[in-house]
């Protein structure tokens, strides 16, 4: 087992009454999860649909999933049944298959929008007139919670803080326009996190240091 319980300690200190820690544990066992869940956590973060599902299956139900990776529109109806919030909407057409698997499952899935704040063009995301469009909010079984963004991976730290700011002047323009305002501002993962609550987020995704390094080799 490669959970920091000490580190989770320190965290949740750190965080209190700023933001909500989402436990990345993809690639992780279930018996890491559960350590940190026999601590009192309940919000955890998955990438891979299938490792999520399986995860769902075997684990206490009243944990909180939240699918932070790259979701591909025809695996939605896979998590539809359960997922708690889905952080990295960049399409129209994903928000619909969103609407239309939840609708299907009889429930509300709440999403964040995913903008694209970072210079590497590998990173995904909306833009600022895409971002305005899809705040209207149209499809009436998606509540659209807040915004979501990842920085640039770089040693450069006021190019990251500066791509933070971006995003949370975007927030809070949205917050001026949207009924009811979103309330979730989901930026900052194990290396950036501190700057991220600096300028303004209250929802950070940390993986690496509560879990180590990812197990690819599974």
């Amino acid at each position: 087992m490669s959970v920091n319980k000490q580190k989770y300690t320190e965290l949740l200190q750190e965080l209190e009454g700023k933001a909500t820690l989402i436990a990345v544990s993809k690639t992780k066992p279930v018996e890491d999860l559960l350590a940190l869940y026999d601590l009192g956590q309940r919000d955890f973060g998955e990438n891979y649909v299938q490792e999520l599902v399986d995860k769902e299956a075997v684990l206490p139900k009243d944990i909180r999933w939240h699918f932070i990776g790259h979701l591909q529109s025809n695996k939605v109806k896979y998590i539809a049944p359960f997922v708690y919030l889905i952080h990295g909407v960049e399409s129209e057409s994903l928000l619909k298959e969103i609407d239309k698997q939840a609708a299907k499952n009889n429930r509300t899935i709440d999403c964040l929008l995913q903008v694209h704040i970072a210079t590497e063009e590998t990173k995904f995301g909306l833009d600022e007139n895409e971002l305005a469009h899809l705040l209207i909010g149209k499809y009436p079984n998606v509540q659209i919670k807040g915004l979501m963004g990842m920085a640039s991976f770089s040693a450069d730290l006021q190019l990251v803080r500066n791509e933070f700011k971006l995003l949370k002047k975007l927030f809070d323009t949205a917050t001026q326009t949207t009924h009811p305002p979103i309330q979730m501002l989901s930026m900052g993962m194990s290396g950036d996190y501190t700057i991220a609550i600096e300028e303004g987020s209250n929802m950070v995704r940390i993986g690496s240091l509560l879990f180590g390094v990812r197990n690819f080799n599974k």
